[in-house]
């Protein structure tokens, strides 16, 4: 009988599955992500936070610690060098599981499991929700601070609206300068057509003049 069963023997002996789960480890800290089933993706989780935890503080006696899971210097290396700067701010929780679907073939449901500080894509979700914290000094130096820039933001936005009628009278500055000459034109004009209207009349006048004069 399998009584107080707490965790997942993944029908392995303890020295086939202690060194499964050392090979995966060392797999995820250096690929970042992995693709495997669900039973052993939670196995793993439970295995490998503890071994990320240890590598934030960087001490000989974690270093040897460590070791003794993974067996692998160029995982240790990368552990401490990298991935535990990248985690350094983040209290736990270091793995995602996102479920993939069933394999083909023996239909076993597959995951992939992830470093989540190594998510790009889902990061840039997160940085947006985070609110920006400021301390609030009891002296009031904070309130003078924004109102000196609500003051200059007053100031800019009525030089903007200063400036826009200015921009908006050049085109009828413009317009009547067009208009200017057309009306010299048109008075120019209308004295050419009186002169001429002048000249007809006076030869009119004596044509008449010379008419009366033969007839007499």
């Amino acid at each position: 009988m399998r009584h107080g069963k707490k965790f997942n023997h993944l029908s392995r002996t303890a020295s086939h599955r202690n060194a499964m789960l050392s090979n995966m480890a060392g797999s995820l800290i250096l690929s970042k992500r992995i693709t495997t089933t669900v039973a052993k993706a939670k196995a793993l989780r439970k295995y490998v936070e503890p071994l990320l935890t240890k590598s934030k503080e960087d001490t000989t006696h974690n270093r040897r610690i460590v070791f003794s899971s993974l067996k692998n210097k160029e995982v240790l290396k990368e552990l401490f060098d990298e991935v535990a700067t990248k985690i350094a701010n983040r209290p736990g929780g270091y793995t995602r599981i996102i479920k993939l679907g069933s394999r083909l073939g023996d239909d076993a449901e597959m995951a992939l499991i992830e470093l989540v500080d190594y998510n790009e894509m889902l990061l840039g979700g997160e940085d947006k929700k985070e609110k920006k914290t400021t301390r609030r000094s009891r002296r009031g130096g904070s309130s003078k601070s924004a109102s000196t820039k609500s003051d200059s933001t007053a100031k800019e936005a009525k030089e903007t609206k200063e400036e826009a009628p200015k921009k908006e009278d050049t085109p009828k500055a413009e317009a009547k300068t067009e208009e200017a000459p057309k009306a010299e034109t048109k008075k120019a004009e209308a004295k050419k057509e009186d002169a001429l209207k002048a000249e007809k009349k006076e030869t009119k006048s004596e044509d008449k003049s010379d008419d009366k004069k033969e007839d007499e």
